[in-house]
């Protein structure tokens, strides 16, 4: 029997947020890192990927748009490759299919509790 994947996203408002807004341009592969203990620079990585550069930039425009929180940090915005946006406690990478595939950042925090997020409406 497997261990059944812990849940660390119910009691985090915010962070349920950015996932229902990343789900609304259907951000595939969606994933939440703990990386509390582990990681001194946040709480919490939320990775994600779409399958061009306006859905990567959609993605992002809807999170920074949809919610009230100002992020600290946002880098790769031009690019549209890899974005990163950070929110002190949680960064978010959304990246476009093939750049993810060629970093694989999730293997770095592999010791990471991981949670997927998959769109309750499909």
């Amino acid at each position: 029997m497997s261990k059944p994947e812990p849940d660390f996203i119910s009691d985090q408002p915010f962070l349920q947020d950015v996932l229902n807004l990343a789900l609304e341009k259907k951000a595939d592969g969606l994933i939440v890192l703990d990386v509390r203990g582990i990681s001194a620079m946040t709480d919490y990585f939320v990775i994600c990927h779409g399958d061009s550069e306006p859905q990567v930039k959609a993605i992002a425009d809807n999170i920074r748009k949809g919610t009230t929180h100002k992020p600290r940090h946002i880098e790769g915005y031009q690019n549209q490759n890899w974005i990163l946006i950070d929110y002190f406690d949680v960064v978010i990478h959304i990246f476009k299919n093939e750049v993810r595939n060629y970093y694989s950042i999730e293997r770095l925090w592999a010791d990471a509790p991981l949670q997927e997020v998959k769109d309750e409406g499909n």
